[in-house]
């Protein structure tokens, strides 16, 4: 393909972390998880990477991140702002909370107009994954895509974690529904609702292939929840409740691609040190130079 964009939502506010976690160094040479996405997208063919974050947070994710990325892909930034919303809609007065990864995605609309993946900040797919998403734009005009991962490797050691549970029905998805505070206990993996989950289930860790289409969706799906939410300020219009409407009204298909590379997330600090070691051993097999910029 000749033009296809990464999207990376680097605007959390990292709650359970204390602070951005988003330029946490995890590399031995002091490199973030972005690096090593922005490495396998570059690897894998995408032109463009297109940076979802807070305004106060530019100058350090150019210091820190972008700067090194010159003559080697094209940067942009766009900005979630609690009164960047659709329609002419006000943001109650009283919000802090970001509107979530469905208004982060909805940000960017004004700057891509080519297919596009979408991706956590802190959380690491593997080149594998970034080839899914390419192959399946090459081959495929017209539909959606998700990567998606085995549970049982999705899982941190040091707390509970949020994951998309994602029901397949002969390679499409079917359905999407969004677990909290998973963990591995003693070996049985466990949700506040559910006594035991199979490592084997398929979950999404927000990787999509979209196409600029989607926006449309985002924006007409965003005025409706802030219609019925507005007044609740913790309420958030999250993507995974954006691609099961598409699905149950039929208005979109989704397809699922499945990847079997290793992955590393950042939801608390001590997993720093947990995904360094992890990125060492994969750097030391010669999967990636030492350094990467």
């Amino acid at each position: 393909m000749n033009n296809i964009t990464l999207l990376v939502i680097a605007a959390g506010l990292g709650s359970r972390f204390g602070g951005l976690k988003q330029i946490a160094s995890v590399g031995i040479n002091g490199e973030s998880i972005i690096d090593y996405s922005v490495y396998d997208a570059i690897e894998s063919g995408f032109n463009k990477v297109v940076f979802v974050i807070r305004s106060e947070f530019k100058k350090e994710f150019e210091e820190n991140i972008s700067r090194k990325y010159a003559g080697k892909i094209q940067v942009e930034f766009v900005f979630q702002e609690l009164n960047s919303l659709p329609n002419g809609l006000l943001c109650p007065k009283e919000r802090k909370l970001p509107w979530g990864t469905g208004h982060a995605i909805l940000s960017a609309s004004k700057l891509i107009k080519e297919p596009f993946c979408v991706i956590n900040a802190d959380d690491f797919y593997g080149r594998e994954s970034f080839k899914k998403i390419i192959e399946f734009f090459s081959k495929d005009s017209k539909n959606l895509s998700m990567v998606y991962f085995k549970l049982g490797r999705t899982l941190s050691p040091f707390g509970g974690v949020s994951r998309a549970i994602c029901k397949l029905n002969n390679g499409i998805l079917s359905n999407l529904i969004e677990k909290e505070n998973i963990q591995n206990i003693n070996g049985i993996i466990t949700s506040n609702k559910i006594l035991k989950l199979d490592a084997r289930t398929p979950v999404s860790l927000n990787m999509w292939g979209f196409r600029p289409f989607i926006f449309d969706h985002l924006e007409e799906m965003f005025i409706n929840f802030y219609n019925k939410n507005v007044e609740d300020l913790n309420s958030e219009f999250l993507i995974p409740t954006v691609i099961n409407n598409l699905i149950k009204t039929q208005r979109e298909k989704v397809f699922a691609l499945n990847s079997n590379s290793n992955w590393f997330g950042i939801t608390y600090k001590e997993d720093i040190s947990f995904v360094g070691s992890k990125l060492q051993k994969i750097v030391n097999n010669g999967e990636y130079p030492k350094e990467l910029f």
